[in-house]
């Protein structure tokens, strides 16, 4: 068929479709897979776009810091500028880190090395002297004197500070009135209003002195006030109102510590000071709480921080404790309370408080079982009284003194003297008991068994409070926790070094070594504290 036919064909009738049979018999070949690009996958696209944002989050969010990091240079730029713009805005010193002085210290700590912070400071200082100059003109005194202790304070030359200074005085005096001031002075001087308040005298001379310090009127002025006040404090002080004569001292060495009639006003305060505290300590000495207490109150009401006065006011709050346990004892209980709370009062951390609060209440119970004792048989009250002996015997064998409550050889002796007060027996044990404990502490001691010494000592001090013999058992004891504590510091056991510092200090404050001792533990206690 020619090209001609074929065309003919085309347009004239339809061409069917034509079997290729040579495929038929061998099946047909599967379609191939299309390989799609990475570039079109929408799957690669959703991940690519949360890198992307993830990206822009944090250039976001760390912009500063990488630019700081990065550039730094760029940040000491950007520092200057701010500070810059901020000299132009006024705004020389501001605490919020805004003003120009802490900007322009910001960039020098970046870069010291670089002048222009140290020039833009010099500017500040300028401007600052330049700003308190106008705000004196204007007559805003308290602005001007801002100003210019900033000023100052960026080491603008002196000259110029101190010529504003005096310019600054001058006008404020002459705003003020100094004549008016110093009148008001001299009628509060006349009417003995020294001190207290802005417009007594001594106040007063002191504002006429800050706007013209040369004036004489106000130098005697103030020179004669205090006089007068220091006067007052020696009429205190003979009355013993060392609280308020210490004060008026204060507040002499406060307007002019130079005063000539000071350090003699100063001597007799520190030795009626003295004087208290030995006063204190004899009455303390004698069992005579109440003055000793009101003595060392007095000193530390002068002198706050005299730590001879607060620990003498610690060995009454000891005593109290000591005397509430006896009466305690006496089941006198309404005294036994007031001394207990003066005790909590004075010395709230002794171990002696808290002995005397156990007595307390074993004597409280001891009462409660003494009112129920006429409602049982004279049979029933010795076996009950016998048991409670033999109880007492087991807890002495073992030890337990004190301790645990209730059942402790102390405890279970109250409950029979409050069982059967009249019985021999019980009479025949508590006259044992003492010499037992006694022995106990001695024996405890002698074989460096420390907490049972100390356990039996203060059974020995329960049993017997006023035993003249317990206070240099006291001081052994205190002696034998320091040497203890100094062994066991030396092989690095500081906890346990530090708990013999404090019951030694409890037992006897005075101790000798004491302070050695202390000084060692505090060394060692610095060395491990990071």
């Amino acid at each position: 068929m020619t090209r001609e036919d074929h065309h003919d064909d085309a347009r004239g009738r339809r061409i069917e479709p034509r079997i290729d049979w040579t495929r038929v018999g061998m099946g047909a070949a599967p379609p191939r897979r299309v390989s799609i690009p990475a570039w079109r996958d929408r799957r690669h696209w959703r991940w690519a776009a949360a890198v992307v944002a993830v990206f822009v989050l944090l250039v976001v969010v760390l912009r500063q810091p990488l630019a700081d990091r990065l550039w730094p240079q760029t940040r000491i730029q950007t520092l200057l500028d701010q500070a810059d713009r901020a000299v132009r805005d006024g705004r020389l010193d501001a605490a919020d880190g805004s003003g120009a002085r802490q900007l322009y210290e910001a960039a020098q700590a970046l870069d010291s090395d670089r002048t222009e912070a140290a020039d833009g400071l010099r500017r500040v200082a300028q401007a600052a002297l330049q700003a308190a100059a106008e705000a004196m003109l204007a007559n805003r005194f308290e602005e001007a004197r801002t100003h210019l202790a900033l000023a100052r304070a960026l080491q603008v030359p002196r000259t110029q500070a101190d010529s504003l200074a005096a310019r600054l005085r001058s006008r404020e005096a002459e705003h003020a009135g100094v004549d008016g001031i110093l009148r008001a002075a001299t009628q509060a001087h006349a009417e003995a209003r020294l001190w207290g308040s802005e417009d007594a005298a001594l106040p007063l001379y002191q504002r006429v002195l800050a706007l013209q310090p040369n004036r004489i009127e106000a130098l005697e002025g103030r020179e004669d006030a205090l006089s007068d006040l220091l006067q007052q404090a020696g009429v205190r002080l003979r009355q013993g109102e060392l609280g308020d004569a210490a004060t008026r001292i204060a507040a002499a060495r406060a307007f002019d510590a130079g005063h000539v009639d000071l350090p003699q006003a100063e001597a007799g305060l520190n030795a009626a000071l003295d004087a208290r505290r030995r006063s204190g300590a004899r009455d303390l000495a004698r069992g005579r709480l109440s003055p000793a207490r009101t003595a060392y109150e007095a000193v530390l009401a002068a002198a706050p921080g005299d730590a001879r006065a607060r620990q003498g006011l610690e060995q009454v709050g000891i005593a109290y404790a000591q005397e509430a346990e006896r009466q305690a004892g006496d089941f006198r209980f309404e005294q036994a309370q007031l001394a207990l709370d003066a005790a909590r009062m004075l010395a709230p951390q002794s171990a002696g408080v808290a002995q005397a609060e156990q007595a307390f209440e074993r004597a409280h119970d001891a009462r409660r079982r003494q009112g129920a004792v006429p409602s049982i048989t004279p049979r029933e009250r010795d076996r009950r009284a016998r048991a409670l002996l033999a109880r007492m015997a087991q807890a002495e064998a073992q030890g337990n003194w004190l301790t645990p409550p209730g059942e402790s050889a102390y405890d279970t002796l109250r409950a029979a003297q409050a069982l059967s007060p009249d019985s021999t027996a019980v009479k025949q044990a508590a006259t044992r008991l003492l010499p037992a404990v006694r022995a106990c502490y001695e024996d405890e001691l002698r074989a460096n068994r420390i907490r049972r010494a100390q356990a039996c000592q203060q059974a020995w001090q329960t049993l017997l409070p006023r035993d003249p013999a317990l206070q240099d058992a006291r001081r052994r004891l205190a002696e034998k926790w320091i040497a203890v504590g100094e062994e066991r510091l030396g092989a690095g056991d500081l906890a346990f070094s530090a708990q013999a510092l404090q019951e030694a200090r409890r037992l006897d404050a005075t101790v000798p070594g004491l302070g050695d001792f202390e000084g060692r533990v505090r060394v060692a206690q610095a060395a491990i504290t990071p």
